[in-house]
């Protein structure tokens, strides 16, 4: 059990230290979105897809550990969890303080996660309204005016006004 154990946090603070790359990597994203900085930020994107496949393959890891753990002490691999872990190391107390840190370490990063995140949510829908207003205000530019033409019933016959700058034959 001491074996796994360990390995149970190695497994965490391996994790933990991605999760603090990707809240490294959002804040650098932060940067590009502000500068516009579309190559940077293409970039970034692929670091943080390389380091979701390494928590991904850690994630398996972890349960694969836990439900090793969960054999061991006679429980549902299914609900044992680091919280209800820590709680049956009672009579442990040096691997129960080692498991709440680093449970307390990635439950923290996590929440610096989630704001970065939301804040580059935030950023990005600004940056695609800014967007869109600048292709509308393109577009009004290049459309001509309606002509005040009026059709038999008093209807606006809606006709636009020729693009070209002159209208004068040669």
């Amino acid at each position: 059990m001491a074996s796994l154990m360990d390995d149970l946090i190695e497994v965490l603070n391996e994790e933990k230290a991605d999760y603090e790359k990707l809240v490294a990597l959002g804040e650098e994203k932060r940067q590009a979105v502000i500068s516009a900085e579309i190559d940077n930020l293409e970039r970034i994107s692929e670091e943080e897809q390389v380091v979701a496949g390494y928590l991904q393959n850690r994630a398996n890891k972890r349960v694969s550990i836990m439900s090793d753990m969960a054999q061991v002490l006679g429980k549902d691999p299914a609900e044992l969890t680091v919280s209800k872990l820590i709680a049956y190391m009672e009579n442990q107390p040096d691997e129960q303080r080692k498991l709440a840190d680093v449970r307390e370490g990635i439950l923290s990063v996590g929440k610096r996660l989630k704001s970065v995140n939301e804040l580059n949510e935030t950023l990005i829908e600004q940056a695609m309204e800014m967007v869109e207003f600048d292709l509308t205000l393109f577009r009004s530019m290049r459309q001509a005016p309606e002509t005040a033409n009026y059709d038999k019933n008093a209807y606006n016959t809606g006709d636009i006004l020729g693009g070209s700058g002159f209208d004068a034959k040669q």
